[in-house]
């Protein structure tokens, strides 16, 4: 059908003043003040701004207005309008309506009228939500997010990487996978093993929980430098507002690099893209910073404009140990930082983003370095203000016999990890990787404060919307 984007229109207005020109889209609002009649029309190229057309009832027998516009009138309809563009001093542009049809009714069921919903409302109705100004801002902003990191990689020689997502190892070591299998309900096995001999794979198959594997074995390969963008899914049973069990996951990997080398990539990472976001999402971030955080673009500028602090984990834990403060989960040595910790070393103690390096490499996967202690692995959490943990990162174990050993401390099955070792036996380097949530970066850039409500179908425990 031919027309022109709402988009387009506000792009040049000028340009189109006296012409005639076709639209479509669906109507947001409408009002009769007669001998007047305004629709606001919103095709989806731009989240906030809706091009008003204009109708002069007059102009219409009162069959014809009955039969012709009222049905057009309806929240949700959508249209088909010609017209002619005229310049206007509240609204920039309208179109001052020739012809009028409406391509699909709304009856007045439609559960998005013009009044408050809640959030918990549209998540039960997320094919209708992304209809809302929330819904087209948040998708906005995700989506340019996103364009973002493919130019950040594309323009520093990264190598966009396609990863399996079905795989037979778990790259975390924590069991956390979800089950892929053909097999009915209802089958029966004598054991574990011919249950899986004859399944579709014949062999234990999952989801992938990190695409971080196949992106060390594509680095190590001959690449030198690749990142993976795609989901991952975890079966953990979280029913928080930062997990969901199918996430977006950038995962780059780079070769001939250490901890600290990575962790200036992963901070000049962040800041491009929020600094991206901030510069071709104004609107949408205007309206976020008025409805839903207040202070969200001076928080933005702040990240963007500050060095990131880099804390050793050790004196994170005495900071907080001697900070006076009661939290919910004790503090010690050895303990996975909780939110609430976390939150606490960036809004209160450094009151910016910071890097937490040299875990105990207990509490961390085996694939990530041995620091010489023997105690603790040159990995770490970039922590910002407001959601906590955001990447997790690390420079990797190039040492065969410690990866093999650390394998087998975590009951994990070695055979399922040939291919990957084998990137250690044949000409291995120095490397390093992280992994950011990129749904958790969309709730940090927009001020959402639920996962739930950034991801268009979120898939969360004992819960698929």
């Amino acid at each position: 059908m031919e027309h022109t984007d709402i988009l387009d229109l506000f792009k040049d207005p000028k340009k189109f003043i006296g012409k005639n020109v076709k639209v479509c889209g669906w109507v947001r609002t409408s009002s009769e003040v007669k001998p007047m009649t305004f629709i606001q029309l919103n095709d989806g190229t731009t989240s906030l701004r809706n091009l008003q057309l204009t109708i002069n009832a007059d102009s219409y027998s009162q069959d014809e207005y009955k039969d012709k516009i009222k049905p057009a009138l309806s929240i949700g309809t959508s249209l088909y309008a010609q017209g002619t563009i005229v310049a206007s001093e509240r609204n920039i542009i309208e179109l001052e309506i020739s012809d009028l049809k409406v391509l699909g009714e709304c009856p007045l069921e439609y559960p998005l009228q013009k009044k408050k919903t809640s959030m918990e409302f549209l998540r039960t109705i997320p094919h209708l939500r992304t209809r809302t100004n929330f819904f087209k801002s948040v998708l906005s902003v995700r989506a340019r997010l996103a364009y973002a990191i493919h130019t950040y990689f594309s323009e520093r020689g990264y190598k966009y990487l396609q990863a399996p997502i079905i795989t037979n190892s778990d790259c975390e070591g924590a069991g956390e996978m979800f089950r892929l299998t053909t097999k009915p309900w209802n089958a029966t096995s004598k054991s574990e093993e011919e249950y899986n001999a004859s399944d579709y794979f014949t062999c234990k198959a999952g989801l992938s929980v990190s695409c971080q594997l196949e992106g060390e074995m594509a680095a190590l390969g001959g690449l030198g430098k690749i990142y993976t963008f795609g989901p991952s899914f975890r079966a953990e049973h979280s029913d928080t507002p930062k997990h969901v069990a199918e996430f977006w996951h950038v995962e780059p990997e780079v070769c001939f690099v250490d901890l600290k080398e990575i962790i200036a990539i992963a901070e000049d990472f962040i800041k491009y893209i929020l600094n991206d976001a901030v510069n071709n999402c104004k609107e949408e971030l205007e309206f976020f910073d008025k409805f839903v955080e207040k202070g969200l673009i001076d928080k933005l500028h702040h990240v963007i404009n500050s060095s990131f602090a880099i804390v050793d984990y050790t004196d994170a834990i005495e900071v907080l140990k001697n900070s006076g403060q009661k939290f919910e989960y004790p503090v010690s040595w050895g303990i996975d930082l909780q939110t609430e910790h976390e939150r606490y070393l960036t809004e209160v103690v450094h009151k910016k983003p910071v890097f937490l390096i040299n875990f105990p490499k207990d509490i961390k996967a085996f694939y990530m370095k041995q620091n010489p202690d023997g105690k603790t692995v040159a990995a770490t959490d970039l922590l910002v203000p407001g959601i906590g943990e955001i990447i997790g990162c690390s420079e990797r174990e190039t040492d065969l016999a410690k990866l093999e050993q650390a394998i087998k401390v975590r009951n994990m099955n070695i055979e399922d990890y040939t291919k990957y070792l084998d990137t250690r036996r044949f000409g291995t380097v120095q490397h390093s990787g992280f992994g950011l949530g990129f749904d958790r970066l969309v709730m940090y850039a927009t001020g959402v404060s639920n996962i739930r409500d950034v991801i268009q179908f979120p898939r969360t425990y004992k819960h698929i919307y």
